[in-house]
């Protein structure tokens, strides 16, 4: 196994616990210590176990409520996005807007989810995940209240995309990274697991948008999701921290060094923001990452392009289906249904990517399934009828499993642990990118067209033609490293014979290995 910038295979326990140990081991020792000659434990009350000087996973205990926490949190906040597409044609006649017009509500929400991952981090950084999970549950739920109330289609642009999507990301991001901290030489199997998250959410959003949209309407039903999105704040109160409370020095602007004489003081201000807000850029955006971890930057690039087309079939399948005619509650059984298959397979997934068989393989394992599910977009073609529809959602919802149960384990193999969340902050940000200009882009394209297949399978390709760039890639960076390590060991073999050829019969020291 190479070494370099990023850590590959860190699916093994001992790196991802060398690694944690390294980075954290002697402050977060040194600040137990000092807390424990105060009489003070961590913030939750509970006690910590440091061993080597490093505060250790438990990977179980409480880390079990966590898992239970973060999967319910992925629900309400990754699976909240597609269950928009049931109020799309209400939208649309409410406002009186295009499919391009109305599609740029999912599509904001989704890119400001992934976009506010650096303001994520600097929160996690300031307030600690749980109060940033919290946080996340008022804002979402506020935006979605507040839905309820506008009065034109660019209103919605701001509550529910902007305010719900920031709300999403300030509880999604902090669940997965504490995740990463609970669970070590059981990471994978915590991953795939609270990736069911996504899978309950199509399951029961869809049949609870579909109830309140015939009870109460899309205004009714939007407050009361903004209510059930409130339940994050208590998902996010049982996520206790892990090591000791950080007592942290002045902050990075009292650091600065006092000006000159000749300064002004307006001069010295504007300096000290741009050094702060370069320190936090380095801090919160992994840009040292993906400049020389050659493996970060694949698998940066081809994940950016794959969000292109990656949820927009989840956007309009409602819509294909009900303008064929397919009653509006039978379509939403499509997204069901969708949940369903990923709620039953993916903890069976979880199980076997888990085995030692798949250590440094879950980047192809991941590529083979993103591969499929670009491919099975093209069973729209073939009609819109119901059991084609769910044909087509079986075999989606199959290969969506695999891809989610791996998309945070993959990350995970190939960057350190302790800069996960900066990866993924730069990560979040390159797909939102990506997801801001999918939807509109197809709906423009169903404007032009008038048929919504065209959309599925632009998506097909799309997400297949990002597949096979990261196989590829994977393929042709390993045996570039499998190369490199062989012509090493052969340049180190004359090195190590050559101190016995060259040894005198006097016995002598020597500074060499």
């Amino acid at each position: 196994m190479t070494q370099r910038n990023g850590i590959r295979g860190s699916s093994d326990p001992s790196l991802h616990s060398e690694t944690f140990d390294l980075a954290n081991g002697l402050d977060q020792g040194q600040e137990a210590a000092a807390d424990c000659e105060r009489g003070q434990g961590n913030e939750s009350g509970d006690p910590v176990a440091i061993t080597g000087g490093a505060v250790t996973a438990p990977d179980g205990g409480w880390g079990w409520v966590v898992l239970v926490a973060t999967i319910l949190v992925l629900a309400m906040t990754l699976g909240f996005p597609s269950c928009v597409g049931i109020f799309y044609t209400d939208l649309q006649n409410e406002f009186h807007a295009s499919n391009s017009e109305t599609s740029w509500v999912p599509s904001i929400m989704t890119s400001v989810l992934h976009a506010g991952g650096p303001f994520c981090s600097v929160l996690v950084g300031k307030l600690g995940c749980r109060v940033t999970v919290m946080l996340g549950g008022v804002l979402s739920g506020l935006g979605m209240a507040v839905s309820s109330f506008t009065n034109s289609i660019a209103e919605l642009y701001i509550t529910t995309g902007v305010i719900t999507g920031l709300g999403f990301c300030f509880s999604f991001q902090p669940a997965v990274t504490i995740l990463g901290h609970y669970f070590v030489r059981r990471r994978a199997f915590a991953n795939a697991m609270s990736s069911t998250g996504t899978a309950l959410g199509l399951c029961t959003l869809p049949f609870l948008g579909s109830y309140l949209h015939s009870e109460f309407g899309w205004r009714g039903s939007f407050l009361i999701l903004g209510a059930v999105l409130l339940n994050c704040c208590v998902c996010g109160a049982v996520m206790r921290p892990l090591q000791p409370k950080k007592h942290r020095g002045q902050p990075l602007m009292g650091r600065t060094p006092p000006p000159s004489e000749k300064q002004t003081k307006r001069e010295s201000r504007l300096r000290t923001a741009w050094r702060f807000l370069v320190a936090s850029v380095k801090e919160h955006m992994a840009f040292d990452q993906f400049l020389n971890n050659r493996h970060y930057r694949v698998f940066a690039i081809g994940i950016t392009f794959m969000m292109l087309g990656f949820v927009v079939p989840l956007i309009y399948l409602v819509p294909y289906a009900t303008a064929h005619g397919m009653e509006p509650t039978r379509a939403a059984l499509l997204l069901s249904i969708l949940g369903i298959v990923n709620l039953v397979v993916r903890p069976p997934f979880a199980i076997i990517f888990n085995m030692p068989w798949f250590k440094g393989r879950h980047v192809y394992v991941f590529a083979s399934a993103l591969l499929f599910n670009g491919l099975s977009n093209c069973i729209c073609c073939i009609g819109a009828g119901f059991p084609v529809l769910v044909g087509y959602v079986v075999m989606y919802g199959l290969s969506m499993s695999v891809v989610g149960s791996l998309m945070f384990t993959v990350l995970m193999d190939i960057v350190e642990m302790r800069r996960f969340p900066s990866a993924l902050g730069l990560l979040a940000v390159m797909e939102s990118i990506t997801l801001l200009i999918g939807p509109p882009l197809a709906g423009v394209l169903v404007d032009s067209t008038q048929q919504y297949f065209y959309v599925f399978i632009a998506c097909s390709a799309v997400v297949a033609s990002s597949a096979l760039f990261l196989m590829l890639s994977f393929l042709w960076l390993d045996k570039k490293e499998r190369r490199a390590s062989q012509q090493g060991q052969l340049s180190a073999q004359p090195e190590t014979q050559k101190p016995a050829a060259d040894a005198s019969p006097a016995c002598e020291y020597s500074d060499r290995p």
